[in-house]
């Protein structure tokens, strides 16, 4: 599969229960505390748990079988629900901390119990850690040697990247908050809760669009990952059936790939024994690639 032997199930499920946990105590410390930084957290950890929410209804429907009206299955439509993930991201999460921020700049107001927003926000960075970790885990199954950021560029796997770029914008959002509060219980200057409450927005509107960057090319239709499209051609001509590939088109459909193939086969007997080295070739390819669900074999002298 496009992203390995990861689970995108377990990191999403992971964030959900941590954003939920964080959600609900950010929240009780805002209103008390009457931080726009906490405010804009809160707000940020209630629409995570939406986008996890958002991202399962997805992989739900990827499971649903090929019909006539739709032969290639449902596996894209885990791309619709990743890039309505990141418009959300954008759009309740950056923009309203923004407004937010820019209303405490104009309407400034005194913090309430700062020490308590602080213990929350290192409850919060605490509770996101262990969900970073875990998504971190599954990424790095998924991406073998590269770095980071080749595997965020390349990677197929919608759902995982979404939460990679969630659970940072959150890890960092959160510390930006407590330096943001800590700066105000320090110096006096209401101002510092404010600039915080912005750059928390900035900051998600910058990972909301990278991340919609990357499921938009998804969405129009990209191939598997060129490492894995490498691998693929490679295994095709070392078949002993094959003496070249004149073309391979593939096309990543969610958790399964399509594969398109025009090869100039060994010399046989005849049309039965061809088709036989086809279906062979067919065969061994779908059991080397096991996220290979669809396969159409052109055999040809030229491309």
């Amino acid at each position: 599969m496009s992203s390995g032997h990861a689970n995108p199930i377990k990191a999403i499920l992971l964030a959900l229960g941590a954003n939920f946990a964080i959600f609900v105590a950010k929240l009780v410390a805002a209103m008390v505390t009457g931080s726009g930084a906490m405010m804009a957290e809160a707000v940020h950890s209630l629409a995570d748990c939406g986008n996890q929410g958002l991202l399962l209804l997805g992989i739900r429907q990827t499971k649903r079988p090929p019909s006539d009206e739709f032969p290639l299955g449902w596996g894209r439509a885990l791309y619709f629900w990743s890039f309505l993930v990141a418009i959300l991201l954008f759009s309740v999460g950056g923009m309203f901390s923004i407004y937010e921020g820019v209303h405490k700049l104009t309407h400034p107001e005194p913090l309430k119990w700062p020490w308590l927003a602080l213990g929350v926000l290192v409850f919060g960075i605490v509770v996101e850690g262990i969900s970073m970790r875990g998504c971190l885990q599954e990424v790095n199954k998924a991406r073998g040697e590269q770095n980071l950021w080749t595997w965020f560029r390349e990677t197929r796997s919608s759902e995982l990247l979404v939460i990679f770029g969630e659970d940072l914008a959150a890890l960092i959002g959160l510390c930006l908050a407590a330096v943001a509060i800590g700066a105000t219980m320090l110096t006096g200057n209401l101002m510092f809760d404010a600039a915080g409450t912005i750059a928390i927005g900035a900051l998600l509107i910058v990972v909301a669009v990278l991340v919609a960057i990357e499921v938009k090319a998804l969405l129009i239709g990209q191939g598997m990952e060129p490492r894995r499209r490498d691998e693929l051609m490679g295994f095709l001509k070392s078949r002993p059936e094959v003496a070249d590939v004149l073309n391979l088109i593939t096309l990543q459909m969610g958790p399964d790939v399509m594969v398109a193939v025009k090869a100039r086969m060994q010399p046989t007997a005849g049309n039965p024994e061809l088709i036989a080295a086809i279906n062979t070739v067919e065969a061994a390819m779908k059991a080397e690639f096991t996220d290979i669900r669809w396969s159409f074999f052109e055999p040809d002298n030229a491309d």
